[in-house]
C-alpha cells in the first residue's frame, strides 16, 4: 500500500474505536445501571488509553511525511489527521486516561447532585476535572492562551478574543429587544395543562419524522440532559419530559434531530475518515438551532404543530394557531438555558463563556462558582436563582470536561441566522410545505449546502460557501427583531 493508504487504514480503526467510546457514553447517559459508574469510568479510561496510543503512534508522522494527496479531499484528510496527531502528542497518556476516568465519574456525581440540589456534593469533583483541564490546556497551548487551546477542540480556528468581540456586538441589541418585549402591552398566553409522558413521546417521534429523521439508523431515548450521539449508520437522539411543559420535550427532540441529521447526512464515502464527522460544534449547533428555531418555531411549522397537539392532548388552552405561534415563542425570564427563548438564549451562553474563561485562567475557583454564577445571573437577567438545579448545576458540560464548548452554541445561532437568510432566498415557497408538516425542502437544502460536506472545509469556510458571502451576526439579530417585533406588536 502507499503511505496514504496505510495511514487511511490505520485511521479507519481509530475512528471505529472512537465510535465505540461514544456509544459507551450514550449508554451511560441513557440505560446504564446507576451502580455501574465506577466500572464505566475504568472502561472509558481503558479505551481512551488505546485511542491516545493510536493517535500518538510515531508511524503517523512517517506516513504523513510520505503521503501524497491526489485531490482536495485527500489533502484535507492529511491536514485533519496531522492536526489531531500533533494535539494528541502534546498530552501525556496518563493525563488523557485520567481525564476520561474522572469525567465519567463526574457525570454520575453531577446527575445525583442536580437531582438533590446539592452543589457541595459536586464541587470537589468538578475541581478535580478543572485541574486536569487546566493541565491539558497548558500542554496543548505550548505557551499560548489556555482557553484558546481548549476552544480549538470545538471550533477550530476561533479565538476567545474574536468570540468576545462578537458577543460585545450582539449584547446591546439583544438586551434592548428583551426590554422592549418584556415591557410590551401585548403578551402571548402561556400554555397550561397536564401533558402525559407517553403522549409527548409519541408526538416527539412525529416531529422527528417530519424533519426527516432516519429511524432505520437512529433511535430516541430519555436522558437527564438531551444530547445526540453517533455517526455514519448509527446516530441516536435523546429527549426529556416535563409533564407541565410539552415544548421542553418537543423542541429538545427537534434540536437533537438537527445534530443527528447532520451526522447522517454526511457523504457516505467519508465514513471512518476525519471527513466523516461534523466539522465543528458551531456548525453542528447551526443545524440543531435552525431546525429548532427558524424552522421549528416559525409560524408555518407551528400552525401544523398546533393541530397535532390539539389532537394528541384532546384540546389546548390556546385558542388558535396564531395565538399558539405567540405561545411557542413567548419570552419569559427563566433559569434554564435549554428552555430559553431565542431572545435570551445567547445571553445565557455569554454568562457561561465568561465564567468558564475565569475558571480556566485561575481567576475563579470552584469553591466560589455558585456565588459567582448567582451574582452574574441576577445582574444579567434580573432574577435571583432559586435553587442550584436551576443555576450552576443545570448543565452537564463542565462535569464532563467540555470547557470551550459553550460559545459554540451562540456561534451556531449566528451561523443559523446566515443560513436561514440564504435558504429563504433559495426557497421562497418553503412555508407552504412547512404548514403541512413537511420540512423536506429545508432539510434537503441544508444537507446539500452544509451537511454532506462533513469535515471537508474549515467551519467558517463551509458556512460562507453555503451562503455565498461573509458570516455576520446581522442576519440573526435582524431576524430576531423582526420576528419578535411582530409577535409582541412593537
Amino acid at each position: 500500500m502507499t503511505a496514504f493508504e496505510s495511514l487511511l487504514a490505520f485511521q479507519r480503526q481509530t475512528e471505529a474505536l472512537s465510535s465505540i467510546a461514544e456509544r459507551l457514553g450514550w449508554d451511560q447517559e441513557t440505560v446504564m445501571p446507576r451502580g455501574a459508574t465506577e466500572q464505566r469510568a475504568e472502561e472509558m479510561a481503558a479505551i481512551e488509553g488505546v485511542l491516545h496510543e493510536r493517535r500518538t503512534d510515531p508511524r503517523i508522522s512517517e506516513w504523513l511525511d510520505r503521503a501524497e494527496a491526489r485531490d482536495e479531499k485527500e489533502q484535507r484528510i492529511l491536514e485533519l489527521i496531522g492536526r489531531e496527531h500533533r494535539r494528541a502528542a502534546r498530552v501525556p497518556a496518563r493525563l488523557a486516561t485520567e481525564l476520561a476516568r474522572q469525567t465519567s465519574l463526574s457525570q454520575g456525581i453531577w446527575a445525583e447532585a442536580r437531582a438533590n440540589d446539592a452543589p457541595d456534593d459536586f464541587m470537589p469533583v468538578l475541581n478535580d476535572v478543572l485541574m486536569l483541564k487546566r493541565e491539558e490546556a497548558a500542554a496543548l497551548a505550548d505557551g499560548g492562551d489556555l482557553y484558546d487551546a481548549l476552544l480549538e477542540d470545538y471550533e477550530p480556528g476561533a479565538t476567545q478574543a474574536e468570540i468576545a468581540a462578537l458577543f460585545d456586538a450582539m449584547r446591546p441589541r439583544l438586551v434592548a429587544l428583551r426590554e422592549d418585549v418584556l415591557g410590551a402591552d401585548h403578551q402571548p398566553q402561556a400554555l397550561s395543562g397536564h401533558f402525559a409522558q407517553e403522549t409527548q413521546l409519541r408526538l416527539a417521534r412525529t416531529c422527528a419524522t417530519a424533519f426527516g429523521y432516519d429511524w432505520s439508523r437512529g433511535r430516541m431515548d430519555l436522558a437527564v440532559h438531551p444530547f445526540s450521539s453517533g455517526r455514519w449508520q448509527d446516530s441516536r437522539i435523546t429527549t426529556r419530559v416535563v409533564e407541565t411543559d410539552p415544548f421542553n420535550c418537543l423542541y429538545s427532540t427537534i434540536h437533537e434531530v438537527g445534530h443527528s441529521s447532520y451526522e447522517l447526512g454526511i457523504d457516505d464515502d467519508y465514513a471512518f475518515t476525519p471527513l466523516g464527522r461534523g466539522v465543528s460544534m458551531g456548525v453542528h449547533e447551526s443545524q440543531s438551532r435552525i431546525y429548532e428555531n427558524q424552522i421549528g418555531r416559525g409560524r408555518a411549522l407551528t400552525s401544523w404543530l398546533y393541530q397535532r397537539m390539539n389532537d394528541a392532548f384532546g384540546g389546548l388552552s390556546i385558542a388558535d394557531a396564531d395565538a399558539f405561534y405567540g405561545t411557542v415563542n413567548k419570552v419569559t425570564p427563566g433559569f434554564i438555558r435549554t428552555e430559553a427563548d431565542e431572545v435570551q438564549y445567547n445571553l445565557h451562553i455569554m454568562l457561561r463563556f465568561d465564567l468558564e474563561r475565569q475558571l480556566i485562567s485561575g481567576r475563579l475557583d470552584t469553591e466560589d462558582l455558585v456565588e459567582a454564577w448567582n451574582a452574574r445571573f441576577l445582574n444579567d437577567f434580573g432574577v435571583a436563582v432559586d435553587r442550584p438545579a436551576n443555576g450552576v448545576l443545570q448543565d452537564v458540560h463542565w462535569a464532563v470536561g467540555l470547557f470551550g464548548y459553550f460559545p459554540t452554541y451562540a456561534l451556531g445561532n449566528v451561523y443559523a441566522g446566515c443560513l436561514n437568510a440564504a435558504m429563504r432566498g433559495d426557497l421562497p415557497d418553503l412555508d407552504a410545505s412547512l404548514t403541512k408538516g413537511a420540512a423536506d425542502p429545508a432539510v434537503e437544502w441544508l444537507r446539500e449546502n452544509v451537511q454532506r460536506h462533513g469535515g471537508l472545509y474549515a467551519p467558517r469556510q463551509l458556512i460562507e460557501l453555503a451562503i455565498g458571502g461573509e458570516v455576520s451576526e446581522e442576519p440573526l439579530l435582524n431576524y430576531l427583531e423582526t420576528k419578535f417585533g411582530e409577535i409582541y406588536r412593537l
